[in-house]
Parts: C-alpha cells; sequence; structure tokens
C-alpha cells in the first residue's frame, strides 16, 4: 500500500509537473495513425515470418490499367482532331444539297424538252465557245432535267486534273454556265473534300487526319473494354451499360453514366470510319494493294488508212448496248490508236461500276471489267468509300453520318470536361500514378509489346 501511494504520489507530481499542451487535431491524427499500425501489423512481420509473394492478377486485371492510360492519353491528344473531322464531314455530308442551291444555273436546264439533241452537237457548242481546248470526255445527262457536261482540257491548268467543265442545254444547245473542275468535282465539293481532308495545308496538314483515323480504333476498343469491365463493388446493371442516362450523385458521376454508354454505342461506327477514311486516305491507302480497282484493258487499235473515226453518239449506242447506264463518261482517245473508254460512274446503290473499251473504226468492244471483277477489298473500298461520304444510299445516309457526328462531338465533350473536373492543373499536381507495364506478366506483355510491329507502326 505504501509503495502505491508512491507511485500514485508520483505520477500525480509528474502531471503537475508537465506543461500543458493543447490537444490538436494534428497531434490526434498522429497519434490516431500509430496506434492503427501498431494494432494493424500482422503477426509474421513481427516474429519474422517470412512474407509470400503476392500472385500475380489476371490477364484483365493487368490489361485494364494500361487500357485506361492509354484511352485517356490518346483520348486527350487526339480528340482535337476528331472534332475538327467530324465538323468539316458534318458539313461536306451535305455536299449535294449544297452543289444543287450552288450551282443549279449549270447543272440543271431552264425547262425539259420534248426530246433531247445528240450529244455531239453539245460537244460542239462547247468547243465553238472554247476553240483553244481539246476535247477530254464527255458526260450525258443521267436525268431529263439535267445538263450534259462537256470536260475540256485548257492550256495553263497547272493542277493535276483540273479541267474546264461547260455545261451544255441538252433541248437547246445552250451553254448553261462552265466551272473549273477536279476529277469531276465541283470546286466546292473539291474544297469542301481538302478541308476535311488537310485543312488546306497541303501533305503535312493530311498527316492530322490520317493520325486521328489511326489511333481511333485504340480509343475506341480502349474505352469500351475499360466501360464494359466492372468497376467498384457494385457490377453495372444491363441498363446503366447500355443507356447513356445523367446518374449518379456528382457531376463526374453523371458525366461518366452519359459518355461509356455513349462510346458503346458509337464505337462500331468509329470503327468503320476509321478503316474507310485510310482506305481512301494517301498514304495509308498506298499499302491496300489488293483493295484496287481492276485496270480497263485498252490495248492498242489498227488505224485503217483513211478511215474516220466513229463519234461520241455512236460510242454511247454501243455502250448502251453493252447494258451501261445511269450515269456515264466517255472519255476520248488520247492518241488514233487508242479505244474510246465508257465508264459508268453513279454513286450509290445499286453499285454501277462497269467499263467498256470501244474501238473507235470499228466500235466492237476490246475491253470490259464489271463490278463483278472487282476483288472483294476493291468492293468493300468502294462500298466504304461511299458510305463514308454519305452517297450510298441517299438522303437516310446522309442523316446517319450526321448523326453520327454530333453524337461524336457530345462524346469529345463530356469526355474533356470529365477531365478537366479532375484536372490536376487545377490545384496542386498530384503523385504520378502507378506505372501500368510494370504490373504485366510476360503472357500478356509480349502480346502488348508485339502488337505495333504486327500492325506495321
Amino acid at each position: 500500500m505504501p509503495t502505491l501511494r508512491i507511485r500514485k504520489g508520483w505520477k500525480r507530481c509528474a502531471h503537475e509537473s508537465r506543461p500543458e499542451t493543447a490537444a490538436t487535431p494534428e497531434r490526434r491524427s498522429a497519434a490516431r495513425r500509430a496506434e492503427l499500425s501498431r494494432h494493424a501489423r500482422p503477426e509474421r512481420i513481427r516474429t519474422g515470418a517470412r512474407r509470400r509473394p503476392r500472385a500475380r492478377a489476371g490477364t484483365w486485371a493487368q490489361l485494364r490499367p494500361l487500357a485506361r492510360r492509354v484511352h485517356f492519353l490518346a483520348g486527350l491528344l487526339v480528340a482535337p482532331f476528331v472534332l475538327v473531322l467530324c465538323l468539316t464531314g458534318l458539313v461536306y455530308v451535305f455536299s449535294p444539297q449544297i452543289h444543287a442551291d450552288l450551282y443549279a444555273s449549270q447543272l440543271y436546264v431552264e425547262r425539259v424538252g420534248d426530246a433531247p439533241r445528240p450529244p455531239s452537237e453539245q460537244v460542239a457548242a462547247a468547243l465553238a465557245a472554247h476553240p483553244e481546248a481539246a476535247l477530254r470526255s464527255v458526260v450525258p445527262p443521267s436525268a431529263p432535267d439535267r445538263t450534259t457536261q462537256v470536260i475540256l482540257s485548257v492550256p495553263g491548268r497547272a493542277l493535276p486534273g483540273e479541267a474546264r467543265t461547260v455545261y451544255v442545254d441538252p433541248y437547246t444547245n445552250y451553254i448553261n454556265g462552265e466551272l473549273t473542275t477536279v476529277d469531276g468535282r465541283l470546286p466546292a465539293n473539291a474544297w469542301l473534300r481538302d478541308l476535311h481532308g488537310d485543312l488546306h495545308l497541303g501533305e503535312i496538314g493530311r498527316l492530322y487526319s490520317e493520325t486521328a483515323a489511326s489511333w481511333l480504333p485504340v480509343i475506341a476498343v480502349g474505352g469500351l473494354a475499360v466501360w464494359v469491365a466492372r468497376q467498384g463493388r457494385r457490377p453495372r446493371t444491363l441498363r446503366e451499360i447500355l443507356l447513356p442516362v445523367p446518374r449518379g450523385k456528382g457531376e463526374q458521376l453523371r458525366m461518366r453514366a452519359v459518355h461509356g454508354p455513349l462510346g458503346l454505342w458509337l464505337t462500331v461506327g468509329l470503327l468503320v470510319m476509321s478503316a474507310t477514311g485510310l482506305a481512301m486516305s494517301r498514304f495509308a491507302g498506298r499499302g491496300v494493294l489488293d483493295a484496287a480497282p481492276p485496270a480497263l484493258p485498252t490495248p492498242p487499235v489498227d488505224v485503217p488508212a483513211g478511215g474516220v473515226a466513229l463519234g461520241v453518239d455512236e460510242v454511247l449506242a454501243v455502250a448502251h448496248v453493252e447494258g451501261l447506264g445511269g450515269e456515264v463518261e466517255v472519255a476520248v482517245p488520247a492518241a488514233p490508236d487508242r479505244p474510246y473508254t465508257v465508264t459508268e460512274r453513279s454513286p450509290g446503290l445499286p453499285v454501277q461500276k462497269d467499263a467498256v473499251a470501244v474501238d473507235p473504226y470499228t466500235g466492237e468492244v476490246t475491253g470490259r471489267v464489271g463490278w463483278d471483277d472487282y476483288p472483294l477489298l476493291a468492293q468493300l473500298r468502294v462500298a466504304g468509300t461511299d458510305l463514308h461520304t454519305g452517297v450510298l444510299f441517299g438522303l437516310a445516309n446522309q442523316i446517319l453520318l450526321a448523326a453520327f457526328a454530333v453524337a461524336t462531338i457530345v462524346l469529345i465533350v463530356v469526355g474533356y470536361r470529365m477531365w478537366w473536373k479532375r484536372s490536376p492543373y487545377r490545384g496542386q499536381l498530384p503523385a504520378a500514378p502507378p506505372r501500368a507495364l510494370r504490373g504485366l506478366g510476360w503472357r500478356v506483355a509480349v502480346p502488348v509489346a508485339w502488337s505495333p510491329w504486327c500492325s506495321g507502326g
């Protein structure tokens, strides 16, 4: 008992002699962390037991951080290019309506007559207006209210494929107007096409569109994998995965609930537009050798002594007998021993891509190429190009592409908004995220590292 008194007294004296300190929140927090760490130590560490190596996660658990990182970084850098492509493509897809209004006086006749005059008369009228020019080709009217297009080679044209196209009324042989065309495209169409493809910056500008189209599949597939995979403690319902409806507490969760399902629905369209765009591109499209259409055989013809070549009217009659229809273009021979070529150029369905070579002296067909002669990749490329430009199935194709472009713009804007809400530049820079490649096992790391070499990247 005396000992107990001494201890109590000693404790009391020590307490009374200790300086008075305030229990600040920082002190309480530090004491709490020390207490938790002391009690949370495993017994095997304190006893010196050897720690077991952690089991490596499954394939998807290893790939998910990498997919998330690639989707974020690539999307952050490439999305501005995709946004420009969507905005310019949204205008380009309605170019037929723009042409019909902008060039109505050249493309359409003032009054539909009883019967059109022979195309050779329209050719004569165009050459009379341009005696310095040479005839290159003729496009007869594809509808009763359309004009005949007489395409002339005029001296002084610098661009390849550039020509002077004269529009002649097939009922009166009156010249409605003339335009400078490039590869048969109207001026507005050529301008919008270059804006969409290279922003009128030439070869340097073309790299931006091909970069965006090349990275688009990586971003789309990575985002799809991240969204569909289970995240959090509670798995998402099918409704939450598929319907882009804002839900959840906080702006970040509501934007994610829109960004994820919207990207899910747009994945197929993004992949199709990327593939068709690359097929039409100058650099990536060169590598698709088997996608080239078959060349029309144009062997030299015998030139009879004193023979007179056939005119455009007779050649068109031969082409119609061979089954060519719709909008056709008759290209005149570049030399006396070369044949005429007649090519179908109607866009959309049904596909009309037949071409024939006609002997200018005998009228015999010396070569022919039909749609069935196209390789499968070439057929897919032609159909994909028409789909990409909005002419495969008319107005419905245009509306579909317009809705797709608007939805992609919304997807990009929401994605950037999500990034900005969590942007490190709004405050202090956070710590660097864990490295995504270090956690990959060799069975996952080898295919990931080898895939760019297999794809030619």
